[in-house]
C-alpha cells in the first residue's frame, strides 16, 4: 500500500498506517454505493420489458398512464433518496456511522427483495422503489463521511474517491443490461444467452441484482469500526484508541496515535465552546449546530456543497446518456447497446484510475477545471454536430457526415473520461472532508438531500429541454460547465492532504472564544494507560 502517490503528509507519518485495514474498511463501506450507481442505468431499461408490462398489467393502460408509472418509479426511488438522507441526520449523531449504514443498508435489502418478489402488484413495486431509495439515500449520506473519518490525510481523497469509484462500476453493470437478449453481459456473458423478452426472469434478474452489493456490504459490516470521531464526540475515548490503532496498524500507545486523538479532542474543545456542557444534549446540540452552520467561514462551506452538486446536475452527463445511442446509431454502428456499455466502461476505469492513483497528487481544484473545460469543448462539438449534421438512427448519411459522427462518438468516450474526474466525483470527496466534527451529522445528510434535489430538478426538466432546445441543450449545458470551471477557480479551496481541524483556518472560520493554539488534553481526558506518557511532545498546534 506504500507504493502509492498521495497528498504530502501532515506530520510524519509511520509507513504501517498506509495498511490494508483502512483500505479494506473503504472498500466494503464503498460496497453499498454500487447499488445506487446500479440503478442510475438498469431501471429505464428494465420496465420497458414485454414480461414487466404484461405482469403488471401495463400493457393494458393508455400511453399516458404508462408514462405516468414510469415516472412514478424514478420519481419515487428519487424522493426517497431524498427523505433518507434527511433522517439519517438523527441516527448519525445518536446512534454512530457504523449503525447507520447499519439501518441504511437494511432497509435498501428491504426494498430490494420487495421489488424482486412482486407480482402483479405494482403497489409493492412502488413499496420497495421507495424503500431502496431510502436507503441508498442513507447509504450516500454516511458513507463518504465514515470513510473521511478513518483515513489518514494524506490518502483521504483516494479512499474517499472508492464511493465514485463503486458507484460508476454499478453504473457498468447496468449499463450492459442488453434489452434485445435479455441477459447480463457484464454479470453471466458467455453463460446465459437466452432469456426470453416474454419470460418474467427478464425483469426480475435485474431487480434482483441490487440485492448483490447490499448483500456484500452486509456481510463486510463486521469487519467495520465505529469511527473514532463519533466515538470521541460521546466520551468514549478508550475504544477510540483502539479503532485507531485498528486502522492505523500501531501499538495503542503510539505517539501517531495520541496525535490523532489530540487533534480531534482539540477541536471537540473548540466546538463546546458555543454550547453549555461538556457533553449537550440533543437539543442542545441541535440548537448550536445551527447557530454555528449560519457563521461566517462556516454558511459557505454549506453553500459550497450546495453548489458543487448544482454544476453535477447541470453538466449534461444526462444528456448525452439520452442522446448517444442515436448518434451511434447514426454513423453505422447497430449494437448501439454495446457503445453505450463502452461509454459507462471508459466512465467508470476514468473514475477508478483517477481517484485510486492522482487525486491525492493533483488535488481537487485543477482536476475539476481541467474536466470541466474538456467536457464543456465535448459538448460544444456534439452540439455543431447535431446542428449540421441532423443525424437520426435511420437515415442515410453522407461520408462527411459519418466522418463528423465518428468524431462525435470520439467526444461522447473523452467526454467519458474526462467527466470521470470532475464534478462527477470530487463534490462528494470535498463534501467529506471540509467539515468540523460538530457539523458531520448535517453535512452528511446536506450533501446526499443536494444530489438527490438537483438530480430530480434536471431529469424533471430535461423531457422539455430536448423538446425546446434541440442541440442548443449542449450549448447550455457546455456554457455551464464553462461557468463551472470559473466558479472552481474562485471558490473551490485545495483540501488534499489537510486534517479535518486544519479547515477551519481555510475556509476562514474563527470559533468564539478560542483564538488560541489548542492545547493539549488535560490528564483526566486521557485513558489511563496514556497519562503515564504524556510529556512535552503531546503539544499540538491546530491550525
Amino acid at each position: 500500500m506504500t507504493g502509492f502517490a498521495r497528498a504530502k503528509e501532515d506530520r510524519p507519518t509511520p509507513p504501517e498506517v498506509y495498511n490494508w485495514r483502512v483500505y479494506a474498511s473503504a472498500l466494503i463501506v464503498a460496497l453499498g454505493v454500487m447499488a445506487y450507481g446500479y440503478d442510475s442505468a438498469f431501471i429505464g431499461t428494465t420496465i420497458t420489458q414485454a414480461s414487466f408490462k404484461r405482469d403488471f398489467g401495463v400493457d393494458k393502460m393508455s400511453q399516458a398512464e404508462q408514462n405516468n408509472v414510469s415516472s412514478n418509479l424514478t420519481s419515487i426511488y428519487s424522493a426517497g433518496g431524498f427523505f433518507g438522507a434527511f433522517f439519517m441526520f438523527f441516527s448519525l449523531e445518536l446512534l454512530g456511522r457504523k449503525m447507520t449504514i447499519i439501518i441504511s443498508n437494511v432497509i435498501f435489502l428491504i426494498g430490494a427483495i420487495m421489488c424482486t418478489a412482486a407480482s402483479h402488484q405494482l403497489g409493492l413495486l412502488y413499496a420497495g422503489r421507495l424503500f431502496t431509495g431510502l436507503g441508498v439515500g442513507g447509504i450516500a449520506a454516511v458513507c463518504p463521511i465514515y470513510i473521511a473519518e478513518i483515513s489518514p490525510p494524506a490518502i483521504r481523497g483516494r479512499l474517499t474517491g472508492f464511493f465514485e469509484s463503486f458507484y460508476q462500476i454499478g453504473a457498468v453493470i447496468g449499463f450492459w443490461y442488453d434489452p434485445d437478449t435479455s441477459f447480463m453481459r457484464a454479470i453471466n456473458y458467455g453463460m446465459v444467452h437466452n432469456i426470453s423478452p416474454e419470460s418474467t426472469m427478464a425483469w426480475r434478474i435485474p431487480m434482483g441484482v441490487q440485492l448483490i452489493p447490499a448483500g456484500l456490504l452486509a456481510i463486510g459490516i463486521p469487519f467495520l469500526r465505529e469511527s473514532p470521531l463519533w466515538l470521541l464526540k460521546r466520551g468514549r475515548d478508550e475504544e477510540a484508541f483502539g479503532v485507531y490503532s485498528y486502522y492505523r496498524n500501531l501499538p495503542i500507545d503510539h505517539q501517531y496515535i495520541f496525535e490523532d486523538v489530540a487533534f480531534v479532542k482539540g477541536q471537540i474543545h473548540h466546538e463546546r465552546a458555543v454550547t453549555s456542557g461538556e457533553r449537550p444534549t440533543f437539543g442542545a446540540f441541535i440548537k448550536s449546530a445551527s447557530r454555528e452552520a449560519l457563521m461566517k467561514g462556516m454558511r459557505n462551506r454549506f453553500g459550497l456543497v450546495f453548489i458543487m452538486f448544482m454544476w453535477q446536475a447541470w453538466s449534461g452527463a444526462a444528456a448525452i446518456n439520452y442522446y448517444s445511442p442515436t448518434i451511434f446509431a447514426s454513423i453505422g454502428l447497430t449494437d448501439t447497446t454495446l457503445w453505450t456499455g463502452i461509454y459507462g466502461i471508459i466512465k467508470a476505469a476514468g473514475s477508478v484510475i483517477f481517484f485510486t492513483f492522482f487525486v491525492d497528487t493533483f488535488g481537487r481544484k485543477v482536476p475539476w477545471i481541467v474536466s470541466s473545460l474538456s467536457c464543456a469543448v465535448c459538448q460544444y462539438y456534439l452540439a455543431g454536430y447535431i446542428a449540421v449534421a441532423k443525424p437520426t438512427k435511420d437515415a442515410v448519411q453522407s461520408a462527411g457526415t459519418i466522418a463528423g459522427g465518428k468524431a462525435a462518438t470520439a467526444a461522447i468516450m473523452i467526454f467519458g473520461a474526462t467527466w470521470s474526474f470532475g464534478a462527477n466525483g470530487l463534490p462528494w470527496i470535498i463534501s467529506a472532508e471540509i467539515f468540523p466534527s460538530s457539523l458531520r451529522s448535517i453535512s452528511g445528510p446536506w450533501a446526499g438531500m443536494s444530489v438527490w434535489l438537483w438530480t430530480y430538478v434536471v431529469t424533471k426538466a430535461l423531457p422539455s429541454m430536448y423538446t425546446s432546445m434541440g442541440y442548443g441543450v449542449y450549448i447550455f449545458f457546455a456554457s455551464m460547465l464553462v461557468c463551472a470551471s470559473i466558479y472552481a477557480f474562485f471558490f473551490i479551496q485545495e483540501t488534499k492532504g489537510l486534517r479535518v481541524d486544519q479547515m477551519d483556518g481555510l475556509f476562514g472560520f474563527v470559533r468564539p472564544g478560542t483564538d488560541y493554539a489548542a492545547k493539549s488534553m488535560d490528564d483526566e481526558e486521557l485513558p489511563d494507560h496514556k497519562r503515564e506518557q504524556k510529556g512535552s511532545s503531546t503539544q499540538v498546534e491546530l491550525v
